[in-house]
């Protein structure tokens, strides 16, 4: 596999970025929603993320995409402005091959450059260890856990909380 080249998300790449979600909604507790959105929904996101000028950045390798990453506001009240939170998916068969790490790094640096002075991880499970050890890589802190909030799969999930100072 070559280098994935990191970009931004267009409203093009949605389909792919919504058929890699979709697989993650379906069969992991890394997303709370049950249901995964259609390309409609995806492409409203994209718009909302770019309106509150943060970064949606894809993972582009061997022509295709496979896997992106996106922040947003960690909460809407004004206090909360300058933190966000990030979301990072790879595509399944692309799995281990550094994507996660280029999309993270990327990202945190194009929201410190944005000005948010702090990132959050709301990570779907406590067995999510991928995503836990890809954080951490990176240096975010674990903060928090918040046991049993979440049910899918007909079992309970805790969130873990993890922040980074950019």
């Amino acid at each position: 596999m070559t280098k994935p080249f990191v970009r931004p998300a267009t409203i093009d790449d949605m389909a792919q970025v919504q058929a890699i979600y979709a697989h993650h909604v379906m069969n992991g507790s890394g997303s709370f929603e049950i249901e995964p959105p259609d390309l409609a929904e995806m492409q409203r996101r994209l718009a909302e993320v770019q309106k509150r000028n943060l970064p949606f950045l894809v993972a582009e390798t061997e022509g295709r995409v496979a896997g992106y990453a996106y922040a947003n506001l960690y909460r809407t009240r004004e206090a909360y402005r300058f933190t966000c939170e990030d979301s990072v998916y790879i595509d399944p068969a692309c799995h281990k091959r550094g994507l996660g790490h280029a999309l993270l790094e990327a990202l945190i640096v194009d929201a410190g450059a944005r000005g948010f002075k702090q990132m959050v991880a709301v990570i779907g499970g406590s067995d999510n260890s991928g995503s836990i050890r890809l954080h951490e890589k990176h240096g975010f802190a674990r903060v928090g856990l918040l046991p049993k909030v979440g049910f899918k799969f007909d079992r309970w999930h805790d969130s873990v909380l993890m922040q980074k100072s950019l």
